[in-house]
């Protein structure tokens, strides 16, 4: 992964994205913690998470904007705009401004969808393409890194402080990484000079793209098909720990001990790709996955679960980071917002359905078949992949090709 940070400019974007998912990482589980204080009800609490993730369902109508602006600006008032929007919360003081809270949770989840979009365009113009892993992996390790230790931080602020100074922690990261952001070196053209249809009309581009790109279309499916079922295992979690007979808190050994493995994972990852390609990281992933799935399906010790944890949480930043990368090789400059918002609804839409389905099937299936469904689902997707590729799945593209030409 050093050698992205020998670029000029990564060095600086790499330091303010980390400060700033230092900041999410310690917000992110408060927002619902202090509505469940303010309020005493889960429902309420976990309705937080909707409010965040709403914005994603609307995300491509905020992909032709992010095309018309340049990466660097986009990003440094994108995180200043991200800081300013946290400080109603220093008011919330009762019950009945939960409100407030939801309110600025959504405008999260709205940053959610712009910040990441202008991020893979200006990583496509600070770091060659064959290197393009590099940085994408050392991005998704220091996030795994901080699941460890940024939620444990963010709830002993907020028991201790409570939660306006948690939010004023995560307004300076914003501030920061906008600070650090804008002092990258970069020339960047100015995407008001490439041409651009009607704004209705341009909505399904990123879409458009990534169906009709082979290599992105066969393994978006792939990739979807294992998302619809990933969250049966949050739904499932709670029926594990009671066949094992462990405590609820024991979740969170469980969550640590799957962050370990997804930090190997996150630095793994650069080599498999240069070895087998992106397309053939994502099949190996799915298959990492998948056995994971089966372990726990099958597992009767508690040391044998722990493994298959260790294992799932190795599999996600290979199957993310390659996905990622190979999107950013394969997509044009001037597309970069339209794809990355297309992204948000294509792959939410699952995440969302395979939440719901998982805490239906959880009342009336034992948590083994649970996972063995997951499991025969994730490698069916890992070997539909590599049916449609064959032996090119593996083989790692030295060239960009004509599907990320500019025109």
């Amino acid at each position: 992964m050093r050698r992205a940070f020998r670029h000029n400019g990564f060095p600086m974007l790499f330091v303010g994205t980390t400060t700033s998912m230092f900041g999410d990482s310690v917000m992110l589980l408060v927002f619902s913690m202090w509505v469940k204080e303010l309020t005493g009800s889960n429902a309420k609490a976990g309705l937080t998470f909707f409010w965040m993730v709403l914005p994603s369902l609307v995300a491509p109508l905020l992909g032709g904007p992010i095309d018309r602006v340049r990466r660097r600006p986009l990003l440094v008032w994108g995180n200043l705009a991200s800081a300013v929007m946290l400080l109603p919360l220093l008011f919330v003081r009762d019950a009945g401004q939960v409100w407030v809270i939801w309110s600025v949770a959504f405008l999260y989840g709205v940053s959610f969808v712009v910040l990441p979009a202008g991020l893979n365009g200006l990583l496509k113009l600070l770091v060659p393409e064959d290197e393009l892993v590099d940085a994408n992996a050392s991005l998704r390790t220091v996030r795994e890194g901080l699941r460890l230790v940024g939620p444990l931080v963010g709830a002993a602020i907020f028991g201790g402080l409570g939660g306006g100074a948690v939010a004023v922690i995560d307004a300076l990261s914003f501030t920061v990484a906008a600070l650090l952001i804008a002092r990258i070196p970069v020339e960047e053209p100015d995407p008001r000079e490439q041409p651009m249809g009607d704004y209705w009309a341009e909505l399904g581009t990123g879409a458009r793209h990534l169906a009709g790109e082979r290599v992105l279309r066969h393994v978006l499916v792939a990739f979807a098909t294992m998302l619809l079922v990933l969250g049966f295992a949050e739904a499932s979690l709670y029926a594990v720990l009671d066949a094992f007979g462990r405590p609820v808190e024991f979740a969170g050994v469980l969550v640590a001990i799957e962050g370990v493995g997804a930090v190997a994972g996150g630095l793994a990852v650069p080599r498999i790709v240069r070895r087998f390609s992106e397309p053939g990281t994502v099949a190996i992933g799915l298959a990492l996955l998948g056995s994971s799935f089966a372990v726990v399906a099958t597992a009767s010790a508690p040391a044998v679960l722990l493994v298959a944890v260790v294992l799932l949480g190795f599999s996600i930043p290979v199957l993310f980071v390659a996905y990622t990368t190979l999107v950013q090789r394969r997509t044009p400059q001037r597309l970069m917002g339209r794809v990355g918002t297309a992204l948000e609804v294509i792959l939410g839409a699952p995440q969302a359905v395979s939440l719901a389905v998982g805490a239906a099937l959880v009342q009336v299936l034992d948590y083994r078949t649970i996972f063995g469904l997951m499991a025969g689902v994730t490698l069916l997707g890992g070997v539909q992949l590599v049916a449609r590729l064959g032996r090119s799945a593996f083989t790692p593209d030295t060239g960009a090709g004509p599907a990320v030409a500019e025109p």
